[in-house]
């Protein structure tokens, strides 16, 4: 027979505790999942601002070919075909499908190809520096009756017969006429390149003022917006809606700028109309409701873009209940 006694010993002494072993697997993997979370949020905050900076470059250049392509065509019309085919091929190479360049460049070399007679050399007498203070008078009496051409041919000979004779007030007549001319070539004549260049002649002698320089800028601005024409609607309206903001009556001899910006917004409204974006078309509808108002074939586009853009909500008629007997 066993010993209660000894039963009741054995029963009174606590079970043995069990030991607790850490679990190192499982604080590694969880410290190895927050890494490559936080590997992958880096990684794609480092994406989005690549794309940023990457856009925002797109953007620069998309602007310096546009500049240089207006710049081709100023030098297409001053003959400067060289620079011209310069500026034209940096463009393809930038961009193979910017609009009319490949068919300008093809333009160019065909006209650099075709040969210019030359002058033959004409014999120069030695300078007369007599009468100097007469050609002055007849430069003063120019600029006082507004004849700045007249003005600028005897400052012309004046500097080349006496380059130090009153230098310091031929120069400030040398800055009104230029400014004067330029300014009067842009918005009396219509011809922008001409008063452009002419008002940059005038920069040499003295900085222009703020109403000479914003013109300048608006017809920079309005010869950029032309060389789109037909070619882009949508940089065409981009230049011509700061022209028509600032300078509305700025023209080229063909059009006011009002006129272009009307012309523009309507061809690229009917253009985004065929391709049945409906909102942007009646946008453009109405930029150009803003000049002139819309009739005939564009009044009625414009109708069908806001009614696709913004068609009317449908009309509910409640039906009538018969009373049940």
């Amino acid at each position: 027979m066993s010993d209660p006694t000894l039963e009741q010993t054995q029963e009174s002494q606590p079970a043995p505790k069990k030991k607790y072993h850490f679990n190192w697997r499982n604080l590694l993997l969880g410290a190895l999942a927050l890494i490559i979370l936080i590997s992958l949020g880096l990684f794609a905050g480092s994406r989005g601002a690549i794309q940023d900076r990457l856009n925002a470059q797109n953007a620069v250049v998309s602007q310096q070919l546009t500049e240089q392509y207006a710049f081709a065509l100023l030098d297409i019309d001053a003959g400067r075909y060289a620079m011209a085919q310069q500026r034209l091929e940096f463009i393809i190479q930038n961009n193979p499908s910017f609009p009319g360049a490949s068919q300008k460049l093809a333009e160019v070399m065909v006209m650099a190809a075709i040969p210019t007679s030359t002058a033959l050399p004409t014999m120069t007498s030695t300078p007369d520096k007599s009468g100097v203070e007469e050609i002055y008078q007849r430069a003063l009496q120019g600029i006082n009756s507004l004849d700045w051409v007249t003005a600028l041919s005897y400052l012309d000979t004046l500097r080349r017969k006496d380059p130090t004779y009153r230098a310091a007030e031929v120069d400030g007549m040398y800055y009104f006429a230029l400014r004067n001319y330029g300014y009067d070539l842009i918005t009396k004549q219509g011809n922008l390149e001409g008063g452009i260049y002419q008002l940059t002649l005038a920069e040499r002698f003295g900085p222009l003022d703020s109403n000479a320089n914003g013109l300048r800028e608006g017809a920079r601005l309005y010869v950029l917006g032309a060389s789109f024409w037909g070619l882009d609607w949508k940089n065409t309206i981009f230049y011509f809606s700061q022209v028509y903001v600032g300078w509305p009556q700025l023209w080229d001899g063909t059009m006011t700028a009002s006129e272009r910006y009307f012309q523009a917004s309507v061809r690229y409204g009917d253009e985004l109309l065929g391709l049945e974006q409906w909102c942007p078309a009646y946008e453009q509808y109405q930029n150009a409701q803003k000049v002139i108002n819309l009739e005939g074939e564009s009044a009625n586009n414009a109708y069908i873009a806001m009614m696709k853009c913004m068609p009317p909500a449908p009309i509910i008629v409640p039906t009538e209940t018969i009373p049940t007997p």
